[in-house]
């Protein structure tokens, strides 16, 4: 009870995250604490699994309802409601995704255990034995499934075979070091030897699985040892040491409410009364041991109740999910058919102004026919503007030439003045062989920009003088951008970035191999240039009715919004410098733009701001 109030408290105290993936770890977390609750305490761990399914049904998170499922029959088994318990185990295996084999053997072997109590031992057979294909190699599962094989076999008075189960379990448990999976085995071979007649093994394994109750704070199991302890000494005939260790097992028992254990306790007392011939005590604790009965089995038809309406109050909150998601549906349908009947009444609309409009026209025009040489002088005037606008225009490409050759001429100048001064410094023998390398490493990032601000003039200067020839062939993006991990790597080792060519293999484009691989070198370039140390640049693709839409995305400083439309202009030539100094021109991105659509496709960005950048573009899929 004292737990139950904690997790009140704390349920209160927490806000459910409004992501989706901020709900799916709290679910994820809830069904854990759950689990690991239902055996202290099953109604804190039932409520924590009901809330995690309600949030697992809204958000159609499936292995968060399995998992919720799964807890809840957990919380039933625990406190005997078996036929309720293997309903919620079943339903688990309907949404447990089928990847998830560690969960998929705990439920099976959840379901064979549910079976055994239900004396269903043909089905519980069946379900430990698939329980056994999803272990694979995992100590800990082998050893829980061994265990449950172990207690079916007991069920069954297979004794031999209930002992080598029992020993294989122990085996992986040990290698597992579960304390508590080796506390219950050690309780298991007590049983067995016990079934089986040989006393001084029960009696030693009992021993053990006493003392590593302390260590797993398992009182539960504790207090079922008291009466098991009475029952060996029974049979032993050392009825004071029964009565002794009976006591022991009740005052245990009373105090964390195991009703069962208090029961067993006064059965083993009345029971070794009565081989003393101590009919007195022995009546005693017959009429304790009915009481103790009755008690139990009242509790049981109360909480059986609450249990039913807890089942009844839970599925009707389900339903009630389900009816609020049809209506939403429902409400979708008719929000549609508004948005159909509103585009209808626009189009009309737009259909009797544009009759309006070719009737006005017609009108302008015989108007106009009165005015002929008025707009034959307005056509010359507008002639004189063109070739003004044409005038200032070419003043202002020539200025941006001028820039582009003075920052490209800086851009160049740095790596070969650079070169000149090692080679000088060499010469001096100011420098040995292995400083040369070191400097030689350290340059060649900036060689390669200055070699691929060069080559980017270059081509932009033959596409602006020849025109652009494309030579279409059928490109594997996945093969380039490997190639693209090669030629960068080093300048991604400089900044600790890491590179992730997701391209999907076996869609081609359709396209010239020279000019994607520019575009895809010069937007890898560049988000190397403006992505911080440690930071992630992603190449993907995916198919888009007939086209490949490949992606270059940074995490690295983005690019205010009111740039973006600045990137692709050429009048407005916006470029900001890299994270480590770095200069550009901005000519990469026309001759990117332009490459691209004389291929037949399309180039676009999206950014945020100190969040990264993702510049993307559409090819055509080869057939």
């Amino acid at each position: 009870m004292i737990y139950s109030a904690s997790y009140a408290q704390k349920e209160n105290a927490e806000t459910i995250p409004a992501d989706t993936n901020g709900l799916r770890v709290y679910i994820d977390k809830h069904n854990k604490d759950a689990d690991d609750l239902y055996v202290r305490c099953p109604d804190s761990a039932r409520k924590m699994a009901e809330q995690a399914l309600l949030l697992s049904e809204k958000i159609k998170y499936n292995k968060g309802i399995g998992e919720s499922f799964f807890s809840l029959g957990h919380v039933y088994w625990s406190q005997s409601y078996y036929p309720i318990s293997l309903f919620y185990l079943k339903s688990a295996l309907t949404y447990i995704p089928k990847n998830e084999n560690t969960l998929l053997a705990n439920c099976y072997n959840a379901i064979g255990r549910t079976y055994m109590e239900l004396k269903n031992f043909k089905e519980a057979e069946r379900n430990i034995e698939l329980s056994g294909k999803y272990v694979d190699h995992d100590m800990l599962l082998q050893g829980k499934n061994y265990s449950e094989q172990a207690l079916l076999y007991t069920r069954t008075k297979d004794y031999d075979k209930a002992l080598t189960a029992s020993l294989k379990a122990l085996t992986f448990d040990r290698v597992a070091k579960d304390d508590g999976e080796i506390n219950i085995i050690y309780t298991r071979l007590g049983s067995i030897y016990k079934f089986k007649n040989q006393m001084s093994k029960a009696t030693a394994y009992n021993d053990s699985a006493f003392r590593m109750s302390f260590k797993t704070s398992n009182k539960r199991l504790r207090a079922k040892m008291y009466v098991e302890y009475a029952d060996v000494y029974n049979q032993l005939k050392q009825y004071d040491k029964a009565i002794t260790f009976a006591q022991k097992g009740v005052a245990l028992s009373d105090s964390i409410g195991l009703m069962d254990g208090i029961s067993g306790a006064y059965r083993a007392m009345m029971f070794a009364f009565e081989q003393k011939k101590d009919l007195g005590n022995a009546l005693i604790y017959q009429k304790k041991y009915s009481q103790a009965l009755d008690k139990l089995n009242t509790a049981d038809k109360i909480r059986n109740t609450e249990l039913i309406q807890n089942y009844f109050a839970l599925n009707a909150r389900l339903n009630e999910i389900a009816v609020m998601e049809q209506k939403a549906r429902e409400d979708k349908a008719r929000i549609n058919f508004q948005n159909a009947l509103i585009v209808t009444l626009i189009i009309s609309l737009a259909v009797v102004l544009l009759a309006l409009y070719i009737t006005w026209y017609n009108y302008k025009q015989k108007k106009q026919l009165n005015n002929k040489l008025r707009r034959q002088h307005e056509a010359l005037l507008v002639q004189k503007d063109l070739i003004e606008d044409q005038s200032e225009n070419l003043a202002t490409v020539n200025k941006l030439k001028d820039k582009l050759l003075a920052v490209i001429g800086h851009d160049l100048r740095t790596p070969f003045a650079n070169l000149r001064n090692i080679i000088g410094l060499f010469e001096d023998n100011s420098l040995d062989l292995e400083d040369v390398h070191g400097l030689m490493r350290k340059m060649e990032p900036v060689i390669k920009g200055g070699e691929l601000t060069l080559n980017n003039l270059l081509e932009w200067a033959g596409s602006q003088i020849r025109g652009i020839n494309v030579s279409p062939a059928a490109i594997d993006i996945n093969l380039i951008g490997d190639e693209m991990a090669q030629t960068y790597n080093y300048q991604l080792l400089q900044k600790d970035i890491k590179f992730q060519n997701m391209a999907i293999t076996g869609h081609c484009v359709k396209a010239d191999e020279k000019h994607v691989k520019v575009v895809i070198g010069n937007l890898i370039s560049n988000a190397i240039k403006f992505t911080d140390d440690n930071g992630t640049i992603t190449l993907s693709s995916a198919v888009i009715n007939t086209e490949l839409v490949i992606s270059i995305n940074d995490t690295g400083k983005g690019i205010a919004g009111d740039q973006l439309t600045k990137l692709f202009n050429l009048n407005s030539h916006f470029t900001q410098s890299g994270t480590m100094g770095e200069v550009g021109t901005g000519i990469g991105l026309f001759l990117c733009k332009e490459l691209v659509e004389f291929n037949g496709g399309r180039l676009w960005v999206t950014s945020v701001l100190n969040q990264g950048s993702t510049f993307s573009f559409s090819l055509p899929l080869a057939t």
